[in-house]
């Protein structure tokens, strides 16, 4: 999906702009960094448009060169795809786990 893409950081989140196939552009929040299966993936939530507005994020592999340079390449099949999505949800879950401790210890 993406051709190449270009790492910004604004404020306190850092920000994708990914190249895609069709020649545009999407620019994309970055949610996480995870590591499943032995490699690292990033987490991407367009900032606009159709996927931002129903939650739909993107998963690539991530990759950084020995001068910390950031590539993303893509998932190569379905059951990398799901692996990698398994690890979403659980990473989701757990800071739904820390915001409830969070609110708990607010009181």
């Amino acid at each position: 999906m993406a051709e190449n893409s270009k790492l910004n950081e604004n404020d306190d989140e850092m920000y994708v702009t990914l190249s895609l196939d069709d020649g545009t552009e999407a620019e994309c929040v970055v949610v996480t960094i995870l590591e499943a299966a032995g490699r690292d993936y990033i987490v991407l939530l367009p900032a606009e448009g159709a996927e931002a507005d129903e939650g739909e994020v993107f998963l690539y592999r991530y990759e950084e060169d020995e001068d910390g340079n950031p590539s993303l390449s893509n998932i190569e099949n379905d059951e990398e795809y799901e692996i990698v999505a398994d690890a979403f949800d659980e990473w989701l879950d757990e800071q739904e786990y820390d915001e409830l401790v969070d609110e708990e210890d607010d009181y």
